[in-house]
């Protein structure tokens, strides 16, 4: 004779309320990301503006036949016989850092290179150096404007 003992339906832990459970709880986590995602989305802080204008300094300082990087504006200020002009010192490639060289202007990161005019020569980049624009001011400072992109 054997003695069977029937447990309240009540009391079992079925695997339909388990897969139930678990649902629920899935779909509890993934609303509470969501609620933080947009949460996050709407209180986001934009950093400083970036600074679009730079005083370079006396014309006396950009003498014929020079080529001078400005770390500061990531530009370079070419002074040729043609005349006074300034270049974007960022690649159009990926936008790595242009170094000045004996050979022109060279982007370390790809090697493309351009010429004084800011001509693509070669590399991967497929397009010339930005021009940027330079004003003299009243008091004989060379003052370079960057657009903001």
């Amino acid at each position: 004779m054997s003695i069977h003992i029937d447990k309240p339906a009540s009391t079992l832990f079925s695997r339909r309320r388990f897969l139930m459970l678990a649902w629920r709880g899935l779909m509890g986590l993934i609303g509470s990301l969501m609620v933080g995602g947009v949460i996050r989305f709407f209180s986001y802080q934009t950093g400083p503006k970036r600074k679009t204008q730079f005083e370079l300094g006396p014309l006396d300082d950009f003498p014929p036949d020079s080529v001078k990087p400005i770390a500061e504006a990531q530009a370079i200020v070419v002074h040729t016989p043609a005349g006074l002009y300034a270049l974007s010192a960022l690649c159009p490639h990926l936008g790595c850092q242009i170094e000045f060289s004996n050979d022109g202007l060279v982007c370390p990161c790809h090697a493309s290179r351009f010429d004084l005019n800011g001509e693509r020569v070669n590399g991967p980049a497929q397009q010339s150096l930005r021009r940027l624009r330079l004003e003299l001011s009243g008091d004989k400072k060379l003052i370079l404007f960057i657009d903001p992109v």
